[in-house]
């Protein structure tokens, strides 16, 4: 039997190829842009984003004003014990009577007044006109316009204070018939509105007025009520005559100045007593190297019938709008082309205008419309054409040398993700920001975001928030 002999097998291992990896290729390209970004976001300046938001600014001067009227302390004819038919701020018409003297008080029972008050307020046509007043504010009423709530008081004191007047005339000529007593009654002269209190400053006018009348630390009013003795010749009320009244107030002389060079004629005027506003005719009174303020009413006098000094604000700018940093507006030049140049072209409705090259041939350039100017004309940017860049006009063998440039005030919108310019129209300002138009063209809108300081960054730049 025969050996075999073993046989060796000789392996050769032979290295694979290996094949290229789609998917880890994307995902480090993916990564190694992720990674080149952060770099990029943390040693980058820090561009801070504003929100724009709908706001207003007013700016407003706070004054003591005097006022003055079309008035007269009508004097007593004789003396006496004084007692009135009207209430204070009543209207009246020529021939009422206003008041009674009598040689001794006249006794007057506790419950006179009361019943006075209460028989006026349970009236059925009073309480139904009351009702109508208070029903209607009710229905139109708005939260923004408290003030309403002022007028609403003033109407239904009105409306009482007629009812009261009436009956309180009443009551007197029954108390003076049953007195026995010798009672004289005296009318007034003309129409007006009658007021119970004097201070000797009825007789000023706008001609005749001091800078002493603006001292209230010597200011004294003199109030009458019913049953003062008061002598012939001494006040026996006071009479208004027009609904025509203005408030003088100081004004320093930079101020009067600014308001004179603005030609301001007339001004919003918030009354702080009630918080009523107002528009009244503006003018600047010059007197013995002071400043004063004019402002000139036609309505509303018998709400203030009772004082001679008034804190007024006014309010010289009260805008609304779009409300933005200071520091977020910059200014851009761009060039100015006719509106008839600009056209579309190519596959889409994109704004757009003929070129025409060195060579004499015309070709559509693509361009972005930054405002559109005055007479018939657009802005657009430097980087879209260059001067003497030379376009044609649509259908027509006219052309036009780029050259006339306009500079712009606005603002970076980085919506996108990049900076892109838009203009602003700035109706006022503060020490920190802007209120601008909202609605324009080319403009801001509500909610919009913008680069906080406009000198970060530049057009077009991508902007990471």
């Amino acid at each position: 039997m025969t050996s075999g002999k073993k046989k060796s097998i000789n392996i050769k291992r032979y290295k694979n190829k290996r094949e290229l990896n789609l998917g880890i290729l994307l995902f480090a390209i993916v990564f190694l842009y992720l990674v080149v970004t952060v770099i990029m976001y943390l040693t980058g300046d820090s561009i801070s984003v504003y929100e724009v938001r709908e706001g207003s600014i007013v700016k407003d001067n706070s004054y003591t004003g005097l006022i003055i009227r079309q008035e007269s302390a009508v004097m007593a004819e004789a003396d006496g014990y004084i007692n009135y038919y009207q209430n204070e701020n009543s209207k009246v018409r020529a021939g009422t009577n206003i008041y009674a003297l009598s040689s001794e008080k006249l006794e007057v029972p506790e419950s006179t007044e009361q019943e006075a008050a209460s028989s006026a307020a349970l009236n059925p046509e009073i309480q139904s006109g009351i009702t109508f007043q208070i029903q209607n504010f009710n229905e139109n009423y708005r939260a923004e316009n408290f003030s309403a709530v002022y007028s609403l008081k003033n109407e239904i004191g009105a409306s009482l204070q007629t009812a009261f007047s009436s009956t309180r005339t009443e009551k007197l000529s029954t108390l003076i018939a049953e007195s026995g007593l010798d009672v004289a009654s005296y009318a007034t002269p003309q129409d007006g509105v009658v007021a119970f209190t004097v201070d000797g400053y009825e007789s000023l006018t706008k001609d005749t007025f001091t800078k002493d009348n603006f001292d209230r630390s010597a200011y004294e009013s003199t109030a009458l009520s019913d049953q003062m003795k008061i002598t012939q010749g001494s006040p026996a009320y006071r009479l208004i005559t027009s609904e025509d009244w203005s408030v003088i107030v100081p004004l320093d002389r930079e101020t009067a100045e600014s308001m004179e060079n603005d030609e301001i004629t007339s001004v919003k005027v918030r009354i702080d007593k009630d918080s009523e506003t107002l528009w009244a005719d503006f003018s600047i009174l010059s007197k013995d190297g002071d400043y004063y303020g004019c402002l000139d009413f036609d309505n509303s006098m018998i709400r203030y019938a009772e004082d001679r000094y008034l804190n007024v604000e006014l309010i010289l700018e009260d805008e609304s709008g779009l409300k933005i940093p200071k520091s977020s507006v910059v200014e851009e030049k761009f060039y100015v082309i006719p509106q008839d140049y600009v056209t579309t072209g190519g596959n889409s409705s994109l704004d757009g205008v003929m070129i025409r090259d060195s060579k004499g041939e015309v070709e559509f350039k693509q361009i972005d419309i930054y405002d559109g100017a005055d007479e018939g004309e657009v802005c657009v940017s430097k980087g879209d054409v260059e001067e003497g860049t030379v376009l044609v006009k649509p259908e027509s063998s006219e052309t036009y040398t780029v050259g006339k440039t306009k500079t712009l005030q606005g603002v970076y919108n980085i919506n996108k993700g990049y900076a892109v310019f838009k203009k602003v129209t700035i109706l006022c300002e503060n020490d920190e920001y802007y209120i601008v138009q909202e609605g324009d063209s080319y403009g801001l809108y509500n909610y919009d975001h913008i680069v906080q300081n406009g000198s970060s960054v530049s057009a077009e730049e991508v902007v990471f928030q």
